[in-house]
């Protein structure tokens, strides 16, 4: 889908995050409430998360030291809710969490394409393409660990080159082999720009947090909406029509 815009959608590093910068400031309030719906929706993934270390019943009411067998059935309980919770947290992680970010990062391609954005992406995919979504996640998520495990740095290759699955999900409603396969061959020649751009927002974000913490919002606006346009940007010269050969007399 190409657009017609006055955006500058050229898929490289400067453009990306100039063209991100435009379409943040453009869209900020609706974005701005994109991404704390996210945020809010991703809460129960981090409530969940609990860690227990072993210095802390220190500073329990009871003597840790003194009457350990009786304590450790005490505790038993709060093992088991513990990783119930886990449990559900994972499940979440995998099993809705993905809906919403697919639906939030389409929401950024609507507005690189000057659409309004429509907020009910970050729902209509669990009664719309649920099944891909979901397979999708976990294939990328499998095939990043893989690598990872490969000395770390198939890893990082695997993940700049299969970074456009979830747009191809949501943009042309892809399986999750399609979305895998079209990703690696969309990202042939731009590795190096999603590299660096992936490297760069860890330090946008973190400097997003240094400011106070609320900066963490326009940060990640901006990160997100400069992903958006390198994807609409390579769409673009993919979709280009070729130009007609001219025909000599």
């Amino acid at each position: 889908m190409e657009t017609n815009n006055d955006y500058r959608l050229r898929p490289s590093f400067g453009d990306s995050f100039g063209t991100g910068w435009s379409v943040m400031w453009d869209n900020f309030l609706r974005l701005f409430l994109v991404v704390l719906v996210v945020a809010i929706l991703s809460g129960p993934t981090k409530i969940f998360h609990m860690n227990f270390n072993g210095s802390d019943l220190h500073n329990l009411p009871f003597d840790w030291h003194g009457h350990w067998g009786h304590d450790l059935i005490s505790l038993a309980p709060l093992g088991l809710l513990a990783g119930f919770f886990g449990l559900l947290a994972l499940l979440y992680s995998f099993l809705a969490l993905p809906v919403i970010e697919f639906g939030s990062k389409m929401i950024f391609v609507q507005a690189v394409r000057k659409i309004k954005p429509d907020f009910e992406l970050l729902l209509k995919g669990f009664w719309e393409n649920y099944l891909n979504i979901i397979l999708a996640n976990l294939l990328v998520v499998a095939l990043v660990i893989l690598g990872c495990i490969a000395l770390i740095i198939p890893g990082i290759i695997i993940g700049c080159r299969l970074v456009f699955v979830s747009y191809l999900v949501m943009d042309k409603k892809l399986d999750p082999i399609e979305a895998v396969e079209q990703s690696w061959k969309l990202t042939r020649g731009h590795g190096w720009t999603i590299f660096f751009m992936g490297f760069v927002s860890i330090f946008i974000v973190i400097f997003g947090l240094i400011l106070m913490i609320v900066g963490i919002f326009p940060a990640i606006m901006w990160v997100s909406s400069s992903f958006a346009s390198l994807y609409q940007s390579v769409i673009n010269e993919t979709e280009k029509p070729a130009e007609p050969a001219t025909v000599q007399a």
